[in-house]
């Protein structure tokens, strides 16, 4: 009885370090995108590179995300979660590396202009192609550890790791923009070396995931049970996408700001806008207790009422506003909308669900050169066409069956892959 007693302890133990280490290392991938956003569009504008230059850089590596995320996502299902994860970060730093010397070069001079932005697509194109691993590979390893009744605070983890780290990309920015404006690039790049050293040496996994290792998914994004995640996913994460990627020039040229106080207050929104994620996220989805469907509608509603602020804002007050709604709406309602898709396949599937999704939230991006039109015809239009996709949202949710019984759990749902209850964060 006292083995049995100290082996649950042990796995209790093992699991409280294996969560924990997930969390740390896929903060760096959420301050990374923070840094990222809040120096590019200064440094685009020294390099002679637009919004709609900008917004097609990440288009290009969304683009082919779409494709990697899911192939990624089915091949943690069979070789299990540890190593896509590991390749992902791997990359992560290395595109992040070539991102930052591409632009170094560019205001150095020290490559003809025309080179830097064909480099800063083929830069970020690394993370698109093998860094979708890691998101994908660790939602997967969360829902194996997870039952039904906890997935939602489950998978929150994983968004709450992307929100801490984009709360604090803007301090990391601040912090190392007074060694040089690219040194946040650099440091962000050996963090997540050392995050994928974190996951080699702490993170246990000691077989491969599949509960029924002869079961293959056939699971994809047309079928009838996921389409309407994958539509819901594209239009949410294109609606993330616009505040974003045209804050910074929302601030130069709605409120006239320098190009130096512009890269500091996009940093100062971006910050509150992932404060309010972080709040969502740990406060409200892990100890409300309410339910995957309701966080969503909330989050869609919220969400649609901050790009109204944004389209009425003509001061840095309402603009803040705007983002922190932003942050606090997309912050209840992806893991809601995440929880729902995982509870409507089986086990052995999660891999190629949080695929899925992931592609899904890449597929929003790639329609990035569209919103960088919209904000050329006029600053407010994207979010215009934000309130109303967010809107239309919520309508799909009541209407689609499928969509409107997701979080819903099962008598028989599928056992988890292991026995002791997996601690969540807040417990």
């Amino acid at each position: 009885m006292r083995s049995n007693l100290d082996a649950a302890r042990h796995a209790l133990a093992e699991r409280r370090r294996a969560f924990g280490t997930l969390f740390i290392s896929l903060v760096c991938m959420g301050a990374g995108q923070s840094v990222i956003y809040t120096i590019l569009p200064s440094v685009a504008r020294q390099l002679r590179i637009g919004p709609l230059q900008v917004t097609s850089i990440f288009a290009a590596s969304a683009a082919i995300w779409i494709f990697s995320s899911a192939y990624w996502g089915r091949r943690s299902d069979r070789s299990g979660r540890k190593p896509v994860m590991l390749l992902g970060l791997v990359a992560f730093a290395i595109s992040f590396l070539a991102f930052a010397t591409t632009m170094l070069a560019g205001l150095n001079r020290w490559l003809p202009g025309f080179l830097i932005f064909p480099l800063l697509i083929a830069s970020r194109c690394i993370y698109g192609g093998f860094g979708s691993g890691t998101s994908a590979a660790a939602q997967a390893y969360v829902a194996d550890r997870t039952s039904p009744e906890e997935r939602l605070r489950g998978v929150a983890i994983i968004s709450m790791a992307f929100a801490f780290g984009t709360t604090f990309g803007p301090v990391i920015g601040s912090a190392f923009a007074l060694i040089g404006l690219l040194a946040p690039f650099y440091f962000i790049s050996a963090l997540a070396a050392a995050s994928a050293f974190a996951i080699y040496f702490l993170l246990p996994e000691h077989a491969p995931p599949p509960l029924h290792p002869h079961a293959v998914t056939t699971l994809r994004w047309h079928e009838k049970r996921m389409l309407p995640f994958a539509v819901f996913g594209i239009v949410l994460s294109m609606a993330v996408s616009i505040p974003i990627q045209t804050v910074g020039f929302f601030f130069m040229d709605v409120l006239k700001e320098s190009s130096h106080a512009t890269a500091q207050f996009t940093g100062i929104g971006l910050m509150l806008s992932a404060l309010a994620a972080l709040f969502a996220q740990f406060v409200v989805v892990q100890r409300s207790g309410l339910s995957a469907r309701v966080l969503t509608s909330a989050g869609l509603l919220i969400a649609a009422a901050s790009n109204v602020f944004f389209v009425i804002a003509g001061h840095f007050t309402l603009v803040m506003l705007a983002l922190l709604l932003s942050g606090l709406g997309f912050g209840l309602a992806r893991p809601g909308f995440t929880t729902g898709a995982s509870l409507s396949v089986a086990a052995h599937e999660q891999g190629a669900v949080a695929g899925i999704l992931n592609a899904a939230g890449a597929a929003g991006f790639v329609f990035g050169p569209l919103i960088g039109w919209l904000y050329e015809l006029s600053p407010y239009v994207p979010y215009v066409f934000g309130a109303a996709a967010m809107l239309s949202l919520l309508a799909l949710q009541y209407l689609s069956p499928v969509l409107r019984h997701a979080g819903d759990i099962l008598p028989d749902a599928h056992v988890i892959e292991e026995t002791a209850e997996t601690p969540m964060v807040g417990d």
